[in-house]
């Protein structure tokens, strides 16, 4: 099962929610349970350098099955995934990547954002994911 079209506007609705209410401006993309980008939003006055981000943490969330800034710690030096951001075309190995699971736990794609603060980025990412 992937994510619909519909369910990622939601989660999208929801990160742009979150966004607002801490003041961000963020690029807030979704794939589905392949990879694949199925929506994409760009607030106005968010960063362009962060569209690309937006995409790579969102597929990094769903090559791994795991949050960004747990791919990030394990990226470190003397880590298990050390220098992992340099394959599958380079990945996002810092926090605002979060997979996104069905009610009944089932990965069907991730939501990635940027724009702010890894902090902030996480937040959105994860108002987003909470969706479901």
């Amino acid at each position: 099962m992937s994510i619909t079209l519909e369910q990622a506007e939601q989660a999208i609705a929801a990160a742009k929610e979150k966004a607002s209410n801490i003041d961000a401006k963020m690029n807030i993309a979704i794939v589905d349970a392949g990879a694949n980008l199925v929506a994409f939003a760009r607030m106005d006055g968010a960063w362009l350098g962060s569209l690309d981000i937006s995409i790579k943490k969102a597929k990094t969330a769903r090559f791994f099955d795991m949050n960004t800034g747990i791919v990030g710690s394990l990226s470190q030096p003397g880590g298990s995934l050390y220098n992992i951001e340099h394959s599958n075309g380079g990945l996002i190995t810092f926090p605002g990547g979060i997979p996104i699971k069905n009610k009944s736990g089932e990965i069907i794609g991730a939501i990635g954002v940027s724009g702010s603060t890894v902090e902030n980025d996480h937040e959105v990412a994860e108002a987003g994911a909470k969706t479901f």
